[in-house]
């Protein structure tokens, strides 16, 4: 079936979000020539009948009442300025997705393909130098482009079949400074110390060359986001300077090498930040202060248990509560970034088969006054990163149905480089639905949920990263856009007791994606790449095995429970395919196109690495600028 392309426009009194724009380019921007600013949705759609377009279009591409529909001979008069900006290709489309999942239930019969762009007609007195700033003030390279205005012949994405997954010939053999020059251009987030250190395990263990895929999976593995690896680093010593509360300092230091040997008694365990975090909750623990706190080898959210009074009826219920930062995400992409914060918050409690009932928001920005024309390089407006992550959390929230109960900014120029955005939520769950079994071989691993794409690929390196002003150009699919509808259905599908009973363990799909989100379920895994659901063809197995396409989880089931855990997830509309086993083997094996693509040994993942050393130096506030 050819293409159909229809316009949106709301009619004049609801065409708030056009009045917005309007305003926003003339008071913000500062072009003060528009007299008109009109602002409709595109929809590309293929694979409908005439009489279901008809149909589809009055009932869900628009509303009649507030609407109007034109079809695509819709022209412009020659005094308006016009484009398009539609979402980068492999970047979620929630208004796309939507609209196609809807036109399903409507004809039932197959999901059509839909496409979807923004176009913007400027009328008034703008030159083109004035367009070209408006364009490059609402297209986020990181997410979307500048649209074609000519309707396509099809909606099939272009795909290249991808090459095999090649290994890295010679690698074992290269010198220090061979093996310099490749780190350098592969941009791994790893050191230069650890990639020695996988030289010479797959030199030494494995006497092979490694494929690219184990590569990217270490670094991957290893990445700050993953396993915390600067609040892990070994600090050999720290320094105090001398001031006015240096003594205090020094206190502090000395209450926290007495706990360690309360704790530990003697031992060589490192002194790192993270230990200074966690010794306090440990002692605490220790002295039987901590009775109520859950403790399993599942890597779920804080878990306590809390005695629940319903009706007369005394239960025992976890509680369980998760932050999520996502600082820079947020700041190349304000909405999904934010969206993804809160969406990665929920996935941790709701691994743990809690249901997640209530949030709070704390961000960091810069000055949202700040003019246009003093952004710093390579950075968005703050008043954008403010007002659009502010929307994408809410549209977050709102869709999976999660009230936030506070709410708190921060503008201070200390934020203006780099954000911050905070996200926190509670839940619970009656403790007799979380079982937390210990995988065995021969047990299953269903993937739940979404399908795998490029958003989200390199995620949990690329926040492990420095970054520049030429990030942009490399980080865009870095971003992970959730989908908020499919989270709240497997919110519901964990709820129901008898099917939350079959999971033995879970784990969700944030940082790492599959080999990550799988790779920690148990020590011995056989991973099927070509059984990962994918949004899209064209993807490597390098990218099926990273990608973090967050709206999934991995949930280790008994093999005579995947029917009936199929069954269920079925009822509620939720893809589930068997991706993996567990094998008696210590190892991580992932498979492509038949191909084995990683064999990594789980001793040597464990490792996490080079253990990374740093002497710490406490500076002396500047009484000046503190009282």
């Amino acid at each position: 079936m050819s293409v159909t392309r229809i316009f949106v426009e709301k009619k004049p009194g609801f065409d708030v979000e056009a009045k917005h724009i309007q305003t926003d380019l003339t008071e913000n921007l500062g072009i003060r020539g528009i007299e008109e600013l009109r602002l409709l949705h595109r929809y590309d759609v293929e694979g409908l009948s005439q009489k279901e377009q008809e149909d589809a279009n009055r009932m869900i591409f628009s509303e009649p009442n507030v609407d109007h529909l034109y079809g695509e001979d819709l022209q412009f008069s020659d005094d308006y300025h016009v484009f398009a900006m539609e979402y980068l290709p492999g970047q979620y489309d929630q208004r796309a997705d939507s609209a196609a999942q809807c036109v399903q239930l409507l004809t039932h019969g197959e999901r059509p393909k839909v496409a979807t762009a923004r176009v913007i007609a400027i009328k008034g007195a703008v030159s083109e130098a004035d367009m070209d700033k408006i364009k490059n003030y609402l297209i986020n390279p990181v997410e979307s482009r500048l649209a074609s205005l000519e309707k396509p012949a099809s909606l099939d994405m272009e795909v290249e079949v991808p090459e095999d997954v090649e290994q890295v010939k010679g690698m074992i053999s290269w010198d220090d400074t061979t093996l310099e020059k490749y780190y350098h251009g592969m941009g791994f987030a790893m050191t230069m110390a650890d990639l020695k250190f996988c030289r010479d395990y797959f030199r030494d263990e494995e006497k092979r060359d490694p494929y690219v895929t184990e590569l990217r999976v270490i670094d991957t593995y290893w990445s700050d986001h993953c396993r915390h690896t600067t609040f892990f680093t070994s600090l050999e010593s720290i320094e105090i300077q001398k001031g006015q509360i240096s003594h205090a300092i020094e206190q502090a230091l000395k209450a926290y090498y007495d706990t360690r040997n309360t704790v530990y008694g003697e031992t060589d365990r490192p002194v790192s930040l993270m230990d200074m975090a966690v010794i306090g909750a440990k002692l605490m623990r220790k002295q039987g202060k901590l009775d109520d706190l859950d403790v399993s080898e599942e890597i779920n959210a804080c878990s306590i248990e809390v005695p629940v009074e319903i009706d007369g009826k005394t239960e025992q219920w976890l509680v369980q509560f998760k932050n999520e930062t996502h600082n820079h995400p947020t700041e190349i992409e304000p909405f999904g970034g934010a969206a993804t914060c809160l969406g990665g918050a929920i996935r941790d409690p709701l691994s743990g088969r809690a249901y997640v009932y209530q949030a709070m928001r704390v961000t960091g920005s810069g000055d949202p006054r700040t003019p246009f024309e003093d952004t710093l390089i390579g950075k968005l407006p703050s008043r954008m990163i403010t007002t659009t992550a502010a929307a994408g959390y809410s549209s977050y929230g709102n869709q999976i149905g999660l009230a936030t109960g506070q709410v708190t900014e921060l503008y201070d120029e200390g934020y203006m480089a780099k954000r911050m955005e905070i996200g926190a939520v509670i839940g619970a769950s009656p403790k007799e639905n979380v079982m937390r079994g210990t995988p065995e071989d021969g047990d299953v691993i269903v993937l739940l949920g979404g399908a795998t794409g490029r958003d989200g690929c390199g995620g949990a390196t690329g926040s492990s990263k420095a970054h520049t002003t030429d990030s942009i150009e490399v980080c865009g699919a870095e971003v992970q856009k959730g989908n908020p509808p499919t989270e709240r259905k497997i919110q519901r599908l964990f709820r129901n007791g008898a099917v939350s009973k079959l999971i033995k363990r879970c784990n969700d799909f944030g940082a790492g994606g599959v080999c990550v989100a799988i790779g920690e379920l148990a020590d011995g895994l056989r991973i099927n790449l070509d059984s990962v659901p994918k949004k899209y063809e064209g993807l490597d197995g390098t990218e099926l095995a990273i990608s973090e396409s967050q709206e999934r989880m991995a949930v280790v089931l008994d093999s005579k429970d995947v029917d009936a855990f199929m069954q269920a997830a079925k009822e509620e509309n939720l893809n589930a395919q068997v991706v993996a086993t567990v094998t008696a083997e210590p190892r991580l094996k992932m498979f492509w196109r038949g191909n084995t693509i990683v064999d990594l040994s789980r001793k040597f993942l464990n490792t996490n690495g080079v253990t990374q050393t740093a002497q710490a130096v406490i500076t002396a506030p500047n009484p000046k600028e503190y009282y």
